[in-house]
């Protein structure tokens, strides 16, 4: 993915790793942190991959599939949907809305080839021609609408009217503080839906038979998944976070790993982490060296999200 033209604005410092291409942040992203949660402004995630599935059998397709509902999916909807491998794991994520003749959807960076080839496979008879459509297409988020994409070619035109622009620093620190997963980064290949509060969003209970629905079933039935998806509370006379997949220790103990970080403008650095469900909530943790407390985000008995959205 090429860098995005919006890395020419004033103030914009680029990101990292996957997130690369786009801005951190333009300058301070405490006050575009502020900014957004005020319902000004907008991201740049057109770095994000975007893919197409046309054709009159689509969502039908989609709902035999995934594990989300799709039959009657109403125009302009943004969904979340799962792959799940035979035992439950979740092996891939997207969203994307439909616009009554095609269902446009997106991923993480890098992550729709893996996608779109696992779906290449099942078509068999099915009526639906899947597209790349990265090139055109570059997906943005605003408070007040969420996620839109727009054509690629018209980002700068659209960033000057949906300003002020705020970077993904920001954009992180906000969805952390809600206790929202990144597929590839709050998860690994273990991960079940159960664990990381996406019965709900991405896991439609009262549908037909799917991949791994059994283990989603019965973990959803007897309770008790293996893990849960937790938020930590960092030292903050560190000057740094963890590192992405770093341990979480309690004592000697390993018990789990750390995901996604930031700073946050109010709760300081802060976390997510995958924890075995039956760490003391109490217990004093550490993780890359940098000292936690955690804060429940899905229940540890039924793996249903509970944090209030902020």
């Amino acid at each position: 993915m090429t860098d995005s033209p919006l890395l020419t604005l004033d103030g914009a410092v680029a990101g990292n790793g996957i997130d690369a291409p786009v801005a951190a942040h333009y300058g301070s992203f405490n006050t575009e942190q502020r900014a957004l949660e005020q319902g000004e402004g907008f991201v740049d995630l057109s770095h994000h991959d975007v893919f197409r599935i046309a054709g009159p059998d689509r969502l039908t397709w989609l709902h035999s599939l995934t594990t989300q509902y799709f039959l009657d999916l109403a125009p302009d909807t943004v969904t979340q949907g799962l792959i799940l491998s035979p035992n439950g794991h979740v092996e891939h994520e997207f969203r994307g809305t439909d616009d009554g003749e095609a269902f446009t959807a997106w991923t993480e960076p890098g992550a729709s080839a893996a996608l779109v080839e696992f779906l290449e496979r099942m078509k068999f008879m099915t009526r639906v021609e899947i597209t790349d459509e990265t090139a055109a297409l570059a997906l943005t988020w605003r408070p007040a609408t969420g996620y839109r994409l727009v054509p690629r070619d018209q980002l700068p035109t659209y960033a000057e009217a949906a300003g002020p622009a705020a970077g993904l620093w920001a954009f992180e620190a906000l969805r952390i503080a809600r206790g929202e997963a990144r597929f590839g980064i709050d998860t690994d290949h273990r991960s079940i839906p159960n664990e990381m509060g996406w019965i709900g969003p991405a896991v439609h209970l009262d549908k037909g038979c799917y991949r791994g629905q059994e283990t989603v079933a019965r973990v959803h039935t007897l309770g008790r998944p293996p893990r849960r998806l937790t938020l930590l509370h960092l030292d903050g006379s560190e000057n740094r976070l963890p590192e992405v997949g770093a341990d979480v220790l309690s004592g000697e103990k390993v018990v789990g790993y750390v995901g996604s970080s930031a700073r946050h403008h109010e709760l300081g650095p802060i976390a997510l982490a995958v924890l075995k469900r039956n760490t003391p909530v109490d217990a004093p943790l550490l993780t890359d060296g940098i000292d936690a407390a955690q804060e429940i985000v899905v229940d540890p008995e039924v793996g249903l999200h509970v944090r209030p959205l902020r």
